[in-house]
């Protein structure tokens, strides 16, 4: 999904915020080099390399709890709560689960929904997480990314409202339905990205997840800057150390 699911170019211009966006882009080349961003975007196709061989349908049914162990730590929201997240969901069911969210037959918002159901009682944020991840680095082409720092539906925070206008409605009435309300959005920004200039490091939907993590990061270093003592922004990770931990690229374990 590299591309709007509209051509029309003014309704492109009106969801997304292009100076934001820019602007965003601006400070971020203020802490990271054109070189970080390129060598960000060839992890990510590192990665997807590896999400795609272990989700493989033929190395699904052999998955066993030490791969599921370094897919989960390579997610960034489950990297520090595998053994909460294996508790709830055995890798037997995990199997199962993502087996019919990356190969069923169903529509992509059925597999989604039926994904998040399978595996209840994890925290729906975490499932939504691992469902968005599983997904886009099995086919970064063909799917998004979608994670609570590009947009947590609980506070209304994340990169994508960042840059997008505060109309475009991101919420779905099921988690299936929100993530391709999210894909759009994703949509919208790689291609106006692309347009206008602000998309760093690499083209496509890898290129704009570097891209929507480093507003994050902005966005994160200044919330911090008001809110801290100086002492504890020294101890902040330095700015492309954080997007590696917001992607799931930092000390890679797939």
């Amino acid at each position: 999904m590299s591309a709007p699911l509209s051509n029309d170019k003014e309704a492109v211009g009106q969801i997304v915020d292009t100076p934001s966006a820019q602007e965003f882009m601006h400070e971020a080349l203020q802490k990271i080099t054109e070189e970080e961003l390129t060598a960000l975007v060839a992890e990510l196709r590192y990665k997807s390399q590896r999400f795609h061989q272990l989700l493989l349908p033929t190395s699904l049914s052999t998955l066993d709890e030490p791969s599921l162990r370094m897919l989960l730590r390579s997610i960034f929201s489950t990297r520090r709560r595998v053994e909460e997240v294996m508790t709830y969901v055995p890798v037997g069911i995990f199997r199962v689960a993502v087996s019919g969210l990356l190969h069923g037959p169903a529509s992509l918002v059925e597999r989604f929904d039926t994904f998040i159901e399978q595996l209840a009682p994890l925290d729906l944020s975490l499932r939504c997480d691992i469902a968005g991840e599983c997904l886009h680095y099995w086919d970064f082409e063909r799917y998004w990314l979608w994670t609570r720092w590009l947009w947590d539906p609980s506070h209304n925070t994340g990169s994508l409202p960042l840059v997008t206008i505060q109309e475009y409605e991101l919420h779905g009435e099921t988690p299936g339905l929100t993530y391709v309300k999210v894909g759009e959005a994703i949509a919208f920004v790689n291609s106006v990205g692309e347009a206008a200039g602000f998309q760093h490091g690499g083209r496509g939907l890898l290129g704009t997840d570097v891209y929507l993590a480093c507003v994050y990061v902005v966005y994160l270093y200044t919330i911090t800057r008001m809110r801290m003592t100086k002492e504890f922004n020294k101890v902040l990770p330095q700015f492309p150390e954080l997007t590696r931990r917001l992607l799931g690229i930092y000390k890679m374990e797939v």
